[in-house]
């Protein structure tokens, strides 16, 4: 065993951050859909590609935790082996169903916006609202103090990293908002802490205000 094994541990606060992004974003997305008129195909389009933003994201967070985070959880603690199985199986399940929103959306958005598309998508996307929720609960709470024991600092950095990869360098700035939003202080000094200097001062300078316009302009009124 290397040294660096033997100094298991590691801060998995960074991960509740994300989960509350997809929460937010996906308890959010039915309202934004039945908002389009009927007939605004302009808006719907607009909507329809923030949909896929965030349907992609999700896959890659999965996938990400699929590939770096079970194998070595259950070498190095059997006894969870039972929750990441459950994990696995969620994982599958809100896959089969964000691989329907591009269907629906594409509908939606060629069919001329029309109220049965939007409304079939609006319900998939409550459907998968309500899933994620009770997927994201039971790993907080079963899977993320087993994961604060059982990795390193610099083994569970590489899941924010192949995170951060998957995102569109054109997007960086702007997907800081949407982490940001909702961040308490101390979660905003910890994910700013992970931001290089010259990324936080265009951030401050230009990425806000296009997230802040964006939401804009997507948002359902509350």
């Amino acid at each position: 065993m290397t040294d660096e094994i033997r100094q298991l541990g590691c801060q998995t606060d960074d991960m509740k951050m994300i989960h509350q992004v997809f929460r937010r974003e996906f308890g959010l997305a039915p309202p934004m859909v039945r908002h389009v008129a009927a007939g605004d195909t302009a808006q719907a389009g607009r909507v329809a590609t923030y949909l896929a933003e965030i349907v992609t994201a999700l896959h890659h967070h999965h996938q990400n935790e699929d590939r770096l985070l079970w194998d070595t959880m259950v070498d190095r603690a059997p006894a969870c082996a039972l929750h990441v199985g459950q994990m696995k199986e969620q994982h599958a399940a809100v896959a089969e169903l964000l691989d329907q929103v591009h269907g629906l959306a594409a509908a939606w958005t060629s069919g001329g916006a029309d109220e049965e598309s939007r409304e079939r998508l609006a319900v998939l996307l409550e459907k998968i609202s309500g899933l994620l929720n009770e997927h994201l609960g039971q790993e907080e709470n079963e899977i993320l103090p087993v994961a604060s024991t059982t990795f390193t600092q610099t083994e569970w950095d590489r899941l924010r990293e192949a995170g951060m990869a998957s995102v569109p360098r054109n997007r960086l700035l702007v997907q800081l908002g949407y982490i940001l939003e909702d961040a308490d202080p101390e979660q905003r000094k910890h994910m700013l802490s992970n931001v290089p200097v010259p990324a936080r001062v265009l951030y401050s300078l230009v990425g806000r205000r296009k997230y802040e316009k964006e939401i804009r302009s997507l948002r359902a009124p509350v």
